[in-house]
Order: C-alpha cells, then structure tokens, then sequence
C-alpha cells in the first residue's frame, strides 16, 4: 500500500506515522505538512506546503496513493468557531476534493471525534461542524472512506499533544487512564490502536463507516502485520 498522511507532527498523526512505517504491507508514506518532517526512513517522503488548503501543485504526486490517512485537528477551545470550521471541516474537505480528483479509487480514512453530531442540527459546535464534515466524506465518492470517532485518547508511545491543558492531562492522569482503558472500551484508546485501527480498515474494508470508540479497539488487534 502506498499511503498519504495529512497531520504526521500531531499526537495522532504521528503514532499514526509510526505504524504505517513499521506495517510489513506499507510500500510508500507521503506526509503532506506545513514543513518538511525531520524523520528519515526510507519508506517516508516529506512535503511541505504553503497553503494546505490548495495541494493542487502536487496532485500529479498524489495519483500513486492507495489511501489518505487524515489526522490534522484542533481544538474547539484552542480557537473561534470560525477558525475551527476552517480547519475541522473546510481544510478536510479541500485535501479530500483534490485526492479524489487525483485518484477516484483512493479511500480517506478521517479522524473525527466521539459525540460527533450526524445530524448536523445540534446546539454543540464543534460536533455539528464535525457531523457536517463526515457526511460530505462518506458522500464525495471514494472508493471507501471512514470517519473514526475515539473518546479519550492516551499517548501510547511518548506522542504529546499540542494542547497544553491535554498535556496536563495526560501528565497528571496517564496513569489511571491506562488502568482504566481496558475497563473501559467505548470510551478510552490510545494513539497505536488508532493507527493500527486506520491499517486494519485499509487491510480489511468494513460495512460500517463510522467508527466508534470500541470498534476502533476491537479494529486494532485484527491482522497486525
């Protein structure tokens, strides 16, 4: 599989990065960011961009690709809702316009969040703009696409978050968040079954598109490679 990732620098899409590089059956990874990353490996190409709104410059480089792994987000507390729309529904849906152009048969695999309102009519902001954007994903036309909704996400493997107040979350409560995870499926996973989860669906397509927390745990211990 040859496979692009959107949000390789954040917590996500870095664990997300890391078990595309070390899955058996992962060719090539593009990672399309702001600025180049500094990993090497030899499965891994950088790019950067200036306006990631617009990756029609590299739509050519884009037709290779089986699938896009999309992992760039932020926090509603982080910015206005204006700017949160901007990143959270209006940059996914132009990367995903320009994927779509380049290769119909590619699948986008988008990571959303738990609470995501599919109705698009709730008073929550950020699950309505969230609802809004998975909707016009599962219906732009790729040959698969997927929207994983996790709750509560523990760093797996040294990922930090750019949050500070996750940060200070994690820093402060990591521990009992692991001792509770498996007592709780549906709502705690961690950044490796994410990104194994994203793998198994690539490896395995399934009937459902929406993925809640407890599948994507169940996802991530199907067929590791």
């Amino acid at each position: 599989m040859k496979i692009v990732i959107i949000g390789a620098s954040g917590m996500v899409g870095s664990a997300v990065l890391r078990e595309c590089l070390n899955a058996n059956d992962v060719e090539q990874v593009l990672v399309v960011g702001r600025s180049k990353l500094p990993l090497q490996h030899p499965k891994l190409i950088s790019i950067s961009s200036n306006n990631l709104f617009d990756l029609s410059e590299i739509k050519e480089t884009l037709i290779p690709y089986d699938a896009c792994l999309f992992c760039l987000g932020t926090s509603i507390g982080d910015s206005s809702e204006d700017v949160y729309k901007s990143l959270n529904q209006t940059l996914p849906l132009a990367v995903a316009k320009t994927l779509l152009d380049a290769n119909p048969a590619m699948s986008f695999t988008y990571v959303s969040g738990k609470g995501t309102d599919s109705t698009e009519q709730g008073n929550v902001a950020w699950a309505r703009i969230k609802g809004k954007t998975e909707n016009t994903l599962l219906n732009m036309g790729f040959k698969d696409a997927y929207m994983l909704r996790p709750a509560l996400i523990i760093p797996k493997n040294g990922e930090q978050s750019k949050t500070k107040v996750y940060r200070l979350l994690y820093r402060y409560t990591g521990w009992a968040m692991r001792v509770l995870q498996p007592l709780f499926p549906s709502m705690i996973t961690d950044t490796q079954k994410v990104g194994r989860a994203m793998l198994t669906l690539l490896r395995a397509p399934a009937s459902n598109h929406i993925i809640e927390n407890e599948q994507i745990n169940l996802l991530a211990n199907q067929q590791i490679i």
